[in-house]
């Protein structure tokens, strides 16, 4: 332990100091990430969003997005939530049941108060008057109860002649009709539902441009969301609601309880036959699944454009195993390899994968990783172990991040050796090392998994970090008040993606960290440039820090978010918004 220990706790805090305290940026997930759905934007899902509530951290704070890059402008015919769509959120809280646990379902109704007009608010009226129903089953979907009845969506925030004067709605504010529009339901949850500034930010221009991102050879970089406006369903459920034995979490065993572990999707469903008449649309038949959205980023960067549609019709639960060699084998990592095709794609030079890790182990695509040990008793008692997880994490050779990537989008990860910080490994990374997650929940696919029991970070501390957990593992291995011991112990931003998702977390950039081996690094897993046999030689390398300071360009939303309830902002006004 010596060895690593001693720059952990000395010179390399100074080393990685400045990470600590730079700003940090972020990305969010999947607008428009498929051909079929592209085209139905009322049922796209955008983001989906799991976290513990930071002013009631008793509660766990659920938030599905639909309909991509509203523009507030977008007159006369605004965007609203659809009538003949079900939009669901599904969790699953218990290993040992298939499928969804609890599902909350919601329905949305229109009316038109005054059809002699163009305007879409005159005289206090208002034409696609939204309101909602929301049900939920606690019993896989097999029966729904209704929780909400005439749920109120608050109008979009067209322009102060439409909302607040006399000839409009006549409303004191557009924050009035907000927090008119907070309901609480039955069973004790509180809803919101409506339209609000998009949280999700990246320069979508650079990223989709070839990974243009950072754009190479300028300093301009553009939010490609930029006050546009999404619609937000928001969710506020006690912690006992959502455990599977009903417990609160002030009965949790530790700050990483297994029992506490919840996994969250979303998804938006249309009836199979729609039929068009004049002047009129009837929707029939079955209801069918042609939106889903758990992990971001999935269905946008992992899936080949030739199977999205695929993915998005099927769900956690029936998902076509040839999809999982898409995490096991990413295309991502081919342009962090200078053996394939990182020379391609300069803006990603500075993410780089292992591919010789203490000199053994080689994470590049379609070589072995941790594999060359299969049968080695080095992995008794690991979570690599036949006898612990089965194949689950080490399933075969030449798929050698099954045991990062995979977990992290489809099992979550163990507190269990291998996956604990490098910090009391005494440089041996499958060894047991300083926890600082557990969000496994091995049922089901692609899904936000999140530990309930897991500490809120204040959003006020200073080392509240949008890297999620990215900088809860560099806190972990370098500030002394962590890397001191290895005992389990609150480091800030264990609450971060990806175990669930904050608002606020940057989760474009800390997949393309983790895609180049950030993750395998934090276990000891050391990149190339480490020379395990040299006794001076620090882990923090060359290729280390270029990973952790690598950032898309666009580093900021375009507003703040909330500190209570709903917590996302305020839609952008329509006339206060330009092109």
């Amino acid at each position: 332990m010596e060895l690593l220990q001693n720059y952990l706790r000395t010179w390399l805090w100074g080393a990685l100091a400045l990470f600590l305290l730079a700003p940090q940026g972020v990305f969010a997930s999947s607008h428009r990430e498929a051909p079929l759905i592209a085209n139905d934007p009322l049922a796209d899902n955008t983001d989906v969003y799991a976290f513990r509530s930071p002013d009631d951290p008793n509660t766990i704070t659920l938030i599905a997005n639909y309909i991509p890059a509203e523009l507030p402008f977008g007159g006369p015919n605004y965007n609203t939530f659809g009538e003949d769509i079900r939009y669901e959120i599904h969790i699953d809280n218990d290993v040992n049941s298939p499928g969804d646990d609890i599902i909350y379902r919601a329905t949305f109704q229109q009316v038109n108060e005054d059809t002699t007009t163009f305007f879409n608010i005159r005289l206090g009226l208002q034409n696609l008057k939204t309101t909602y129903t929301l049900e939920r089953s606690i019993d896989g979907g097999n029966t729904f109860q209704v929780i909400v009845s005439n749920g109120m969506v608050p109008p979009t925030n067209i322009g102060a002649r439409s909302i607040e004067s006399p000839v409009g709605l006549g409303a004191s504010s557009y924050e009035a009709l907000i927090q008119q529009s907070i309901a609480t339901a039955s069973t004790g949850e509180t809803v919101f539902c409506g339209p609000v500034d998009d949280p999700f930010y990246v320069d979508l221009g650079g990223i989709f441009d070839l990974g243009n991102s950072p754009r190479q050879g300028t300093n301009i970089m553009r939010d490609g969301v930029a006050k546009t406006n999404v619609h937000s369903i928001v969710i506020k459920v006690p912690i006992s609601t959502l455990q599977k034995d009903g417990k609160a979490v002030s009965q949790a065993t530790d700050i990483l309880d297994g029992d506490f572990v919840i996994g969250v999707w979303a998804s938006a469903s249309r009836r199979q036959i729609r039929t068009l008449g004049v002047g009129e649309v009837n929707d029939s038949g079955a209801w069918v699944q042609v939106s889903r959205l758990g992990m971001p980023l999935t269905n946008e960067a992992v899936i080949p454009i030739g199977e999205k549609d695929e993915w998005n019709a099927r769900t956690p639960y029936n998902e076509n195993p040839a999809h999982f060699e898409y995490f096991y084998n990413p295309e991502l990592a081919l342009y962090m390899d200078d053996d394939l095709f990182g020379t391609a794609v300069p803006a990603f030079n500075a993410l780089r994968i292992q591919r010789s890790s203490l000199g053994v182990f080689d994470f590049g695509n379609g070589q072995d990783g941790l594999f060359v040990l299969k049968g080695n008793p080095a992995l008794n008692g690991t979570a690599l172990d036949d006898a612990v997880f089965g194949t689950l994490l080490l399933p075969d050779s030449a798929k050698p991040r099954s045991v990062d990537i995979w977990p992290a989008f489809h099992t979550g990860v163990p507190n269990f050796p291998p996956y604990q910080l490098a910090t009391g490994k005494n440089g041996n990374p499958l060894a047991a090392g300083k926890p600082f997650v557990n969000n496994f929940l091995p049922n089901g696919g692609d899904m936000l998994r999140l530990n309930m029991a897991t500490p809120v970070t204040d959003r006020n501390d200073p080392n509240f970090s949008s890297l999620g957990l990215i900088q809860a593992a560099v806190l972990g291995l370098t500030d002394p008040a962590f890397a001191s011991n290895a005992n389990l112990q609150f480091i800030p931003n264990m609450d971060g993606f990806p175990n669930g998702r904050r608002l606020e977390d940057d989760v474009t950039r800390i997949e393309l960290q983790a895609v180049a081996g950030v993750v395998l690094a934090a276990i000891g897993l050391w990149y190339d440039d480490f020379n395990p046999n040299d006794p001076n030689a620090s882990p923090v390398t060359n290729q280390l820090i270029n990973v952790l300071q690598y950032s898309t360009g666009v580093e900021a939303n375009d507003t703040t978010f909330r500190s209570t309830f709903p917590y996302v902002q305020s839609p952008w006004r329509g006339t206060e918004v330009g092109k």
